[in-house]
């Protein structure tokens, strides 16, 4: 422990953000490091708790606590207090592959466990995870890792998310020789095309592509299994093979008018965003902001997102409808430490807008009744209803109510559907002919093995839409499970009882 008083003699301090109406002119991360002497002391501030709930990735309500890849975080607090950077890095690397992913895009459930939050502010560990893997990649501690020896087995990875890059770094490491398959034409997954370049650059991104390919591990892109190459090819070529294809099948919202030109889901706009900014194409029109009234269905991340980036194309309004009740500002009775805190938290995009437009965007205990168009099919608005939460004590549950003579009429000419995803896209399972279960693929967690022989999956094809350190997690426990399948038994790391 670094010092036993350290959370009682100095505040929580965040990253430094770069002032809202200035970062809407631009798509560069709106975040910065604080100075290394800052960090040291809210490295300080770790108690080094007896039992880190912080490091143990677990479900509780519902919600994630604690880190699903369990970071050895005391540990690396207490390093970099001490000013240890690059054994703090050791550290960190040794149960995460991708700390400059999970510093800059995790929700950081180990916050929400820190036992300094029981009655303070919790210990800035994301910011701190962050910095100590950016100082590694500048001071050159990052570097490939080459196996010193292959085992001469061949492994396919079949999609480029967090899981399957996991997977891969892992596999790679144990000297198998491994293809990582993307039918997109850059790698990264969602990574890439889903999160905006302002919350996570796609340079950051691309820098670990370029290591791993370094290390060995090769990347086939514009690839589709099942159209562009068969997966019984792809199984006589391997011994063995990884779907890590996420759960990228939108949910959708089949209301009257659902087909009108300008209504879309959230992912096709985001990644037609993020094209246009790395590419520096035209992309589609009808899938751009500039000059429009924005309403975005969905209160989560990409929700947010969707926000952060029509601010950034110029929308002139901004609009984002929830069905749920707006979070309270402190953690309620029913919502004890140390499951995640469901508190109301202002993201990047609504801190903007409301700079922007001088309050809150947002709008709670609404649902959309129908879509209004123009004669040519344009969507021009849309209907809804405001709703109450009431308990339903037969079920023992919270329902929604409508509230009567409670219908608006909004006016939009672009409308963002981000209420989540319904499993992977099917393509690729039904070339594999592997078994699902309630739109997922079935394959056991511990074991992820899938009705095929040779076959494995992990991440959110297999667990549904997650965090990316739950994908990670998971690509790092079928790398396991797949080299004992190859060797006999495995050498790597793992946190699973076998």
């Amino acid at each position: 422990m670094g010092k036993k008083t350290g959370f009682m003699e100095y505040d929580r301090k965040n990253m430094i953000e770069r002032n809202p109406e200035d970062r809407i002119k631009d798509w560069d991360e709106y975040k910065d490091r604080l100075p290394d002497a800052q960090v040291q002391l809210q490295g300080a501030r770790c108690m080094d708790c007896s039992i880190p709930y912080c490091s143990m990735g677990m479900s509780i309500e519902g919600e994630t606590t604690g880190c699903p890849v369990y970071n050895l975080i005391p540990e690396w607090n207490d390093l970099v207090y001490r000013g240890q950077w690059k054994e703090a890095l050791e550290r960190l690397l040794k149960t995460n592959n991708f700390p400059e992913f999970t510093g800059r895009v995790c929700p950081a459930p180990c916050e929400g466990s820190c036992t300094v939050a029981i009655s303070s502010d919790a210990v800035s560990i994301k910011n701190i995870e962050r910095t100590i893997i950016d100082k590694g990649f500048e001071n050159g501690w990052i570097k490939p890792v080459i196996p010193v020896k292959r085992t001469g087995k061949k492994v396919a990875v079949i999609g480029s998310g967090p899981a399957g890059l996991a997977a891969a770094d892992q596999l790679n490491q144990a000297g198998h020789s491994v293809t990582i398959y993307e039918r997109s034409d850059r790698a990264g997954g969602l990574l890439t095309y889903g999160i905006p370049t302002m919350k996570l650059d796609k340079s950051v991104v691309q820098r670990r592509i370029d290591l791993l390919e370094k290390s060995g591990i090769s990347f086939v892109l514009n690839t589709e299994i099942g159209v562009d190459i068969l997966a019984k090819d792809i199984e006589n070529e391997f011994d063995s093979v990884i779907i890590c294809t996420g759960s990228t099948k939108p949910i959708d919202f089949p209301l009257p008018g659902r087909r009108l030109k300008g209504i879309h889901f959230a992912m096709d706009y985001l990644t037609n965003a993020t094209k246009k900014v790395l590419d520096d194409f035209p992309g589609s029109p009808d899938l751009d902001a500039k000059g429009k009234n924005v309403i975005i269905i969905g209160s989560g991340d990409t929700g947010a997102d969707c926000v952060a980036t029509a601010l950034r194309q110029g929308a002139k309004t901004v609009r984002q409808f929830a069905r749920s009740l707006q979070f309270p500002f402190k953690r309620e009775e029913l919502n004890e430490w140390p499951a995640y805190p469901k508190v109301f938290t202002l993201e990047y995009g609504h801190e903007e807008a409301n700079e922007l437009y001088g309050k809150d965007i947002r709008e709670y205990q609404i649902h959309t009744l129908d879509f209004i168009g123009t004669n040519d099919g344009h969507v021009k608005g849309l209907h809804t209803k405001r709703a109450k939460k009431i308990p339903d004590k037969a079920r023992r549950i919270f329902v929604y109510e409508d509230i009567p003579d409670s219908e608006e009429e909004w006016e939009a000419d672009l409308i963002l559907l981000a209420i989540g995803f319904n499993g992977p896209e099917k393509n690729v399972l039904k070339s594999f002919g592997i078994d699902m279960e309630e739109d997922l693929i079935r394959a056991d967690y511990g074991k992820f093995k899938t009705s095929k022989n040779c076959v494995y999956a992990a991440g959110d094809a297999r667990r549904g839409q997650s965090l990316i350190v739950w994908a990670i997690n998971e690509g790092r426990e079928v790398a396991c499970e797949v080299d004992r399948f190859l060797m006999g038994k495995t050498t790597l790391p793992s946190v699973l009882t076998v």
